[in-house]
């Protein structure tokens, strides 16, 4: 099972609320993408299980020990008490996923729901992510699903953007917000996802993944502080001779790349954010107008595939308006 590092608050009510007899049927698991939400549910949905088990033989905490007949199946992926709904991939390319979690998938809880649970009075459900819901089939089902649980279900909504949920789907679940881990938690759990990395490498992915460990590792192999520094280079020296743009152009376009390719449109917007929060005036004006274009830039070019190396070049003249307004 995932250790879970941080978020102390939201582990703490958590566990107050499933020991003192007030458990919520419904958890909304909110937060930025990558914090460490999803690992979360894994484990709480698995102490849920563990604990109905075998009642008031485990150890205070979030943890399961990993011989415990529940963490043994849940590894498995066959606890018969236990469903996790996540987008599928596509039947025409397994390397890529779905778009949504599909309305037959949320239909397919029916026989789960309507049956009692095989091991324990208890059964968990986790959604991951609800976002990624199909609208509005799938979230009209999940909805009938949260408005009459049968007893002893617990349904776990993972969210990155809750706002865009249903209100309605909203308004059923127990709220717990999951915040970006400091850098001594970032630290530990890169040091344990990546014990191939050595340090300067995971330094800068502490930096990198603003707090978030699922992104860091997403970008690990990929040296984005290089991409970082020649970004923040032609932001503070401009390119007069277009020079730096063109040489980020050739490096990223090639179809081998493409990760790198991938993770510059994620960088490019963040750090111009980064360096706006050092503006006032009619800097931070032309800083603010330069991280708006970049995202539309980057958004365009996810989702109309627009040529890589004319979008490099692109968003490397959008960072240099930067050097040319100081």
């Amino acid at each position: 099972m995932t250790a879970v590092r941080g978020h102390r608050a939201a582990i703490d009510a958590f566990l107050a609320a499933s020991t003192g007899g007030a458990l919520h049927h419904a958890w909304l698991l909110a937060g930025p993408l990558g914090v460490g939400k999803a690992s979360f549910a894994e484990a709480a949905a698995l102490r849920l299980l563990a604990d109905a088990m075998t009642p008031g033989t485990l150890p205070p905490g979030l943890a399961v020990p990993e011989d415990h007949p529940a963490a043994r199946l849940a590894a498995a992926g066959s606890h018969p008490d236990l469903r996790v709904l996540r987008r599928l991939p596509k039947k025409d390319k397994e390397d890529e996923l779905a778009r949504s979690i599909t309305v037959d998938q949320i239909r397919s809880l029916g026989p789960f729901l309507g049956t009692m649970p095989s091991l324990s009075p208890r059964r968990v459900i986790v959604i991951d992510a609800a976002d990624d819901l199909e609208r509005p089939g799938a979230s009209n089902a999940l909805l009938k699903s949260l408005e009459e649980p049968p007893a002893g279900t617990v349904f776990l909504l993972v969210s990155h953007a809750p706002g865009r949920l249903l209100p309605t789907i909203r308004s059923r679940c127990r709220l717990l917000r999951f915040d970006p881990l400091g850098d001594e938690d970032m630290a530990a759990v890169l040091a344990r996802a990546l014990p191939d990395a050595d340090a300067d490498e995971r330094a800068a992915l502490v930096r990198i993944g603003e707090g978030a460990p699922g992104r860091a590792i997403g970008y690990a192999g990929l040296d984005l502080g290089a991409i970082d520094q020649a970004v923040e280079a032609i932001a503070r020296d401009g390119d007069p001779r277009l020079e730096r743009r063109a040489a980020l152009a050739r490096a990223l376009s090639p179809k081998a790349a493409q990760p790198r390719y991938e993770a510059f449109l994620d960088r490019v917007p963040t750090v111009i954010a980064r360096l706006t929060a050092l503006r006032f005036g009619a800097d931070l004006r032309i800083a603010l107008d330069a991280y708006d274009e970049a995202r539309a830039v980057t958004g365009a070019a996810r989702s109309l595939s627009l040529d890589a190396q004319g979008t490099v070049y692109e968003l490397a003249g959008i960072v240099a308006r930067l050097a040319a307004s100081r």
